[in-house]
């Protein structure tokens, strides 16, 4: 029953997820939205409402390692797997000024969220400093990328135009709230389903949901940088998965400790990351692998101008090696012990 429950939650989760997308875009140009608006604000957004979703349901079920994992997992897998797949697929041609700007505010955000997972600091006030630099983040964006129609511009232009969606008003209101519905169901079901498998089987929430919950989540930016990659527009998945991982972070961290306060901390089976030595339910491996990829999304894209296949293969290679680790699949060393 529990794997049916993770099953359906994931196929609701996916297919709300694209509904809502469609349906708000498709509102949207209705409403005469700029593309540069949509590309910045509902694109982004849309594809990671499953993950707020989920981390609000979780949160209030009290499975926190569930919330957190997914965020933290669900940045990892939109480096290490969505992007690397959409680089296989198509190489990306990279103009380093087109994400130079987003791509600092991803590292912030990320070193931001690492200080936080340090000294447990997920109460309301976070919450509202974190909502309040993504809100601060996208009208600065929007004025100057209006400003100046740069290559951050067109990236952003094209982050709106790669759905392509022309309901009528009326029909994309209800396909955007019958995704909305679908992803509320979803995001349910996987968190019910993912907390009986980790009760049953040994295995910690926070581990459920840096893997099958982050990946399930991750599912409508993977669809979003496959389609991008196909079309030849695969410089639209590196601007949607910057995004993404900024709306995680800032969004949905910061709307699910404004709504519900939580502490990362009371997992033995993580290893401790803070200074007091209780135990975190990020181990140091966890986090050490979101920042790498972080680090080597920038290094691959300002260091040239183009992402290579052989580079998204490392990227990949590296999330195989995470998970590997992840499950104790492959040998760990002493010093990189996952707890």
């Amino acid at each position: 029953m529990m794997y049916l429950m993770i099953a359906g939650g994931l196929v609701l989760l996916f297919l709300g997820g694209e509904a809502l997308v469609r349906g708000s875009v498709s509102v949207a140009r209705k409403l005469n939205i700029s593309e540069l608006v949509i590309g910045l604000t509902l694109v982004g957004f849309g594809t990671s409402v499953p993950e707020l979703v989920t981390s609000l349901q979780a949160v209030d079920k009290g499975a926190v390692g569930i919330a957190v994992g997914n965020v933290v997992g669900s940045n990892i897998a939109n480096v290490l797997l969505v992007l690397a797949t959409a680089v296989i697929l198509s190489p990306i041609m990279v103009n380093p000024n087109a994400i130079l700007r987003d791509g600092s505010f991803m590292a912030l955000a990320t070193a931001i969220l690492c200080g936080l997972l340090w000294f447990d600091l997920f109460g309301r006030l976070t919450g509202f400093l974190l909502v309040a630099m993504l809100i601060g983040y996208l009208t600065l964006s929007i004025i100057l990328d209006k400003k100046r129609q740069d290559a951050t511009a067109h990236m952003h232009e094209g982050e709106g135009e790669i759905v392509e969606v022309h309901y009528g008003l009326g029909l994309g209101i209800l396909i955007a709230i019958g995704g909305l519905i679908g992803v509320v169901i979803g995001a349910n079901l996987l968190v019910e389903g993912a907390v009986t498998l980790a009760r049953s089987v040994g295995i910690s929430e926070t581990v459920i949901g840096l893997t099958i919950v982050a990946i399930g989540t991750s599912l409508p930016e993977l669809a979003t940088s496959v389609v991008a990659a196909f079309r030849k527009k695969a410089d639209v998945a590196l601007g949607n998965v910057i995004g993404s991982n900024l709306f995680n972070i800032l969004g949905i961290l910061g709307l699910t400790a404004l709504i519900s306060p939580f502490s990362v901390r009371g997992d033995a089976g993580a290893e401790a990351m803070s200074s007091a030595g209780s135990a975190s339910i990020m181990s140091t491996m966890d986090v050490g692998t979101l920042v790498l990829s972080v680090g080597l999304l920038l290094l691959f894209s300002l260091t040239g101008r183009k992402i290579a296949r052989w580079e998204g293969a490392v990227l990949l290679l590296g999330y195989v090696l995470y998970m590997g680790l992840t499950f104790d699949l492959i040998p760990v060393p002493a010093i990189l012990s996952n707890g």
